[in-house]
């Protein structure tokens, strides 16, 4: 980091925005440098059996990050790592257990729930053992605190030592509320696990369902099965047992303690909800079996052209892991995950748009970091890492361009902005898409929460101004409605799976559209003399004002 450091200057901020053209001759020859070849021969390697799914922490993501720091070498770009390497390395805490069975009892009798099929549950503690001993259900609702819509789902109930049963999403009934339903950060599953463990509980279980969800039980079983993998912990966690249980066992679990799920749930709707006490008792305990396993980041740098505004980066992220091999898979089955879409795309599309860089006359005036990230796949990670230990401060990265997969169907009329409205990036995209002749949309599966489930929302939490898009659903030549189709299809039996591979019958004239809005825009952020900003009132605006004081701070301190 020393060595990026002294790249980067510490030098005034920039004027106010003038007038820029979205985009230079000179960019958009270089764009044309992206083709079909290249994006398929980047996922063809990385997809690839022998890197056996690019698990966090085995030969395949090692593999996965010297082929990474190799194309950045091809490129020209500056090693940007630790000590003068390609490489952010780091460790996970690998944590690999389950409970056969999840007991829950009751005065009115008795249900075990068998793994896998009805609940699935890993530890939430990096320690040898994981267990509840007849902890108190209790139902908290959304399991949501916000203060900003007044709304406080535990009331001050003391729920150290429970078991809190919540629902997944959050209330989308008033659409005054949690921009109704537009799914936000408070109805994701990360977030309910950390509110359960700062009230103190024992165990967090999330009702599963389809909808609220946005992915089908099989997602759920892949997903959290085999290894987990957390950051080291600085503290203590109460929270021994995360867990999910489908909505059939649900309702057989509140039925234990007299009440009806279908009412429970009504009643979470209001901001009047109390916590119901179940009158159930969870019981569990499994061995846990950790590791530390090491894993990086790999950073390579373009160094910015303009004296003043080199000091500044744009930032592109992609993940380069997945979730490696299946355990226990039977003679024959297919047992690696390649995740060809998911993500070894969003890697080749980030070689590409580095490719694109490089072939401008000249740098940009801002710096261009590109950083594939580990264990997105294991709650974002990887960028959670990297925005701990950024190479400048927060409020020098001028915005995050994120690329998580790309449009494998071919070419679209429409480009879909994940979180449309949050930042004046906006107008950038809709005016580079309009050249492209396309039209911007905001998501179309906004119930789904995309903008908090992949790495740009780890740095949109810094304040740092974020994008992340991809192609629409309009599709030339295709009937009305074939794209979402597609879409459902895709999560319904490739998301996660082993089928996520590369195949022949891949389109990939949308993604060489796409990856070149990628390269526009981060072209553009570059040049223009202001950086990015969110939009008054954007729930990120105050960790902008905040990262941008500490910069001023910084200046100040280094004048004196």
């Amino acid at each position: 980091m020393k060595r990026l450091m002294s790249l980067l200057f510490l030098l005034p901020l920039p004027v106010l925005a003038q007038a820029v053209p979205l985009s230079t001759p000179s960019e958009k020859a270089a764009a044309q440098v992206i083709d079909a070849n290249m994006l398929r021969g980047h996922v063809r390697f990385l997809a690839h059996d022998l890197l056996e799914g690019r698990g966090p922490g085995t030969r395949g993501d090692a593999l996965a990050q010297a082929y990474i720091a190799s194309q950045f070498e091809v490129l020209g770009l500056k090693p940007a790592g630790d000590e003068g390497t390609w490489f952010q390395p780091f460790e996970l805490v690998g944590m690999n257990g389950h409970p056969d069975t999840l007991t829950f009892s009751a005065p009115s009798g008795r249900i075990d729930l068998q793994f896998h099929d009805e609940f699935i549950a890993v530890s939430g503690v990096q320690e040898p053992e994981a267990r509840l001993d007849e902890s108190e259900l209790v139902f908290v609702g959304y399991g949501i605190v916000a203060p900003e819509h007044g709304w406080d789902d535990f009331k001050g109930m003391d729920m150290r030592g429970k078991t809190l049963l919540i629902l997944n999403n959050d209330p989308s009934d008033d659409p005054a509320l949690f921009a109704g339903r537009t799914r936000l950060w408070y109805g994701r599953w990360d977030y309910k696990y950390e509110q359960a463990a700062k009230v103190g509980a024992a165990g967090a279980i999330i009702l599963h369902t389809t909808p609220s969800a946005g992915y089908p039980w099989q997602v759920v079983q892949t997903s959290w099965t085999g290894e987990q993998f957390e950051l080291p912990a600085t503290a203590g966690s109460s929270l021994q047992v995360k867990g999910w249980t489908t909505e059939d066992a649900t309702r057989r679990i509140v039925r234990l303690g007299g009440r009806a799920l279908e009412a429970l749930i009504a009643s979470a709707q209001k901001r009047e909800f109390q916590p119901v006490p179940l009158g159930v008792k969870v019981s569990t305990r499994f061995a846990n079996q950790v590791r530390r396993r090491p894993t990086a980041n790999v950073l390579g740098l373009l160094p910015g052209s303009d004296p003043k505004l080199t000091q500044e980066v744009v930032l592109y992220t992609a993940h380069h892991d997945h979730l490696g091999m299946k355990e226990n898979a039977n003679p024959g089955e297919d047992a690696i995950y390649n995740g060809a879409l998911d993500n070894a795309a969003g890697v080749s599309a980030l070689l590409s748009v580095a490719r694109a860089f490089r072939a401008l006359p000249k740098p940009p005036r801002r710096s261009i970091l590109f950083a594939a990230v580990a264990a997105e796949e294991q709650g974002l990670l990887g960028s959670q890492h990297l925005s701990t230990h950024l190479p400048v401060p927060a409020g020098r990265i001028a915005a995050n361009i994120n690329i998580d997969g790309f449009n494998i169907l071919g070419r679209t009329r429409d480009v879909t902005v994940i979180g449309l409205g949050k930042s004046n990036l906006d107008a950038a995209i809709i005016g580079l898409a309009k050249a492209q002749s396309r039209t911007v949309k905001a998501d179309q599966l906004s119930d789904r929460g995309f903008f908090y489930r992949s790495d740009q929302f780890s740095f949109a939490r810094l304040g740092i101004p974020a994008a992340y898009f991809g192609s629409g659903m309009d599709f030339i030549g295709r009937p009305e409605g074939w794209g979402k189709q597609q879409r459902e299809v895709w999560e319904a039996r490739h998301y996660h799976q082993p089928s996520d591979e590369l195949r022949p019958d891949w389109d990939f004239s949308g993604a060489v559209e796409d990856v070149g809005l990628f390269f526009l825009l981060g072209a553009h952020v570059a040049r223009a003399p202001e950086m990015p900003r969110w939009n008054k009132g954007d729930e990120f605006e105050a960790a902008r004002r905040e990262s941008l004081e500490a910069v001023e701070f910084l200046e100040a301190k280094g004048a004196k």
